[in-house]
């Protein structure tokens, strides 16, 4: 080779040093979000709008975002409004996304599709999962050392939901003579249903209560304040409502699994199918502790979720 091309070598190597070795190329565009309710609702809708805009701001990318979205015709109609917008990663807010992320999975190859609590099936689609029974299994363990009447309550969404079936067996570990009563509203948001499986409740004397669902989370706490009976939290830190009311939170920190997940797609390591995230994740976590829980059993459920994030090990296992 010649010193004239030896040199014009040179000089488009240094180009790219300086070019290239200050960012990456992002293969983020544009990022939409589906949400099957609304952002308002203080709970799982506010938390992905929340995740969204940690996106925007991580990423200095356009947004966008679609409420009520919550049937298969209706999402359809949304992700072909966002691919004309050129959006390239979709969030779908929700279990009801992945099976229609499926369908249109080939339709739009060049979007990334990641939903929730769901079975992703094509290359472009991902499904996100909160391994969620150890929280509930630590909640469980509050409720079962709260209770006066050793009543202790579930109003769960669906059965499915791993944190129900902790929830019951950490209340059973930490009182043998505890009686948990597990109800199913069958939806996520169905305040009037969820309010008449809790006064049924209360009726039986239950004295502890985890309303495990989205939209009626917020209603039955704020009932459960005025009569003066305790809860356990759901998806974010409630201890605002009061140590009266919210012994605890079993907290899912959607907002920055939204930025995770995000992150591992711009950098080409976002994977298809389904992807599980726990306490050693940084994304579960239990809210602030009540008060009125004696500081030696907050100090021992510390001490048990510090051996579990280490471990993976919760205290029926040792």
């Amino acid at each position: 080779m010649n010193n004239k091309k030896k040199g014009l070598g040179l000089l488009c190597l240094l180009f790219l040093l300086l070019t290239g070795c200050d960012n990456k190329p992002h293969k983020i565009e544009k990022v939409g979000l589906l949400i099957p309710s609304t952002v308002n609702d203080q709970v799982w809708g506010t938390k992905g709008y929340t995740g969204l805009v940690g996106i925007q701001s991580e990423f200095g990318v356009d947004i966008f975002y679609k409420e009520k979205i919550d049937s298969e015709s209706l999402i359809e109609e949304a992700v072909e409004e966002f691919h004309k917008r050129g959006v390239n990663l979709v969030f779908g807010h929700g279990d009801i996304y992945t099976p229609v992320f499926n369908k249109l999975g080939k339709k739009y190859p060049d979007m990334h599709f990641v939903g929730f609590n769901g079975d992703a099936k094509e290359d472009n689609v991902t499904s996100l999962n909160f391994s969620a029974y150890a929280m509930g299994f630590f909640g469980g363990m509050v409720a079962g050392k709260m209770t006066e009447t050793n009543q202790v309550g579930i109003i769960a969404a669906y059965a499915w939901q791993p944190e129900v079936k902790g929830f019951a067996d950490g209340a059973a570990f930490q009182n043998k003579k505890v009686n948990v009563d597990i109800r199913y509203v069958h939806s996520w948001d169905d305040v009037q249903a969820a309010s008449h499986i809790l006064n049924n409740m209360l009726q039986k004397n239950v004295d502890v209560v985890y309303p495990a669902g989205d939209g009626y989370n917020v209603p039955l706490i704020e009932e459960l304040k005025e009569r003066n009976l305790y809860s356990i939290g759901f998806i974010s830190d409630q201890s605002h409502f009061g140590g009266n009311t919210v012994l605890t939170s079993t907290v899912q920190d959607v907002a920055h699994l939204y930025v995770v997940a995000a992150e591992k797609f711009d950098k080409g390591e976002l994977q298809s199918g389904n992807a599980y995230f726990d306490f050693q994740d940084g994304v579960v976590s239990m809210g602030e502790f009540s008060q009125n829980i004696d500081e030696s059993f907050r100090e021992k459920i510390q001490r048990d979720i510090e051996t579990y994030q280490k471990t993976g090990k919760l205290p029926n296992e040792k």
